[in-house]
């Protein structure tokens, strides 16, 4: 089971630090939620952020690119030490050459999609990608109630998934804490993206991942 905070949930004026203490904490990955104030209205950071902190964590760099032209900008993301990068299905007019130059430099490749977008858009792309992030919010914001129906998508994603026999992770995003991971492990996710429920006070931060882990685990499908 895989625990990736979200740096987003993190305090601002001190990202090193809390980057260090979340690894420290025993986090897997480190969840970056890119957001450019065009594909969602929330603006956030970008490559100078992630490449300021790529010397400080071993962490797995796990990028969310909530962005209008994603194509525009997965250079950028590579050379600033990204290992993956999750784009929209609804930015690719071409998924399939997407993930062919994800891949070509080096990362690994997500596909994701809004709550409303049908998961019949990613399934063709199964065969070809390393993860898939499943949104249990609308993306753009953090701090939003977990979308319960979103859970039945999950299920489907894990099905379809398992038919392939590949290796595929199977994130989820948006509400997730200790009310509502187990849930998700049930419907077959296996990497969990949380932001409020572990960027608490940095004291409690290993056991707010232990608990998150633990959860995931004691109902795993």
């Amino acid at each position: 089971m895989i625990i990736a905070p979200s740096l987003l949930s993190a305090d601002f004026a001190n990202l090193k630090q809390e980057a260090q203490a979340i690894e420290a904490a025993g986090a897997d990955w480190l969840h970056l939620d890119v957001m450019d104030g065009h594909f969602v209205p929330n603006l956030t950071f970008g490559p100078p952020i992630i490449r300021a902190l790529r010397p400080h964590s071993k962490l797995f760099f796990d990028a969310h690119l909530m962005v209008a032209n994603p194509l525009d900008l997965v250079e950028n993301y590579q050379k600033a030490g990204c290992d993956q990068l999750t784009l929209h299905i609804e930015t690719l007019p071409n998924p399939k050459q997407a993930i062919d130059r994800v891949h070509a430099l080096g990362m690994k490749m997500g596909l994701t999609l809004k709550p409303n977008t049908p998961i019949s858009s990613i399934l063709p792309y199964l065969e070809h990608i390393d993860h898939v992030l499943v949104m249990t919010v609308e993306p753009g914001f953090g701090g939003q109630k977990f979308m319960t129906e979103q859970l039945n998508k999950v299920a489907e994603v894990k099905q379809a998934i398992v038919a392939t026999g590949r290796d595929i992770t199977l994130q989820v995003d948006g509400g997730v804490n200790a009310q509502t991971i187990a849930n998700c492990a049930q419907k077959g996710a296996n990497c969990f993206v949380a932001g409020s429920a572990i960027f608490t006070q940095e004291s409690e931060y290993k056991t707010n991942i232990a608990t998150l882990r633990s959860l995931a685990h004691n109902n795993k499908k």
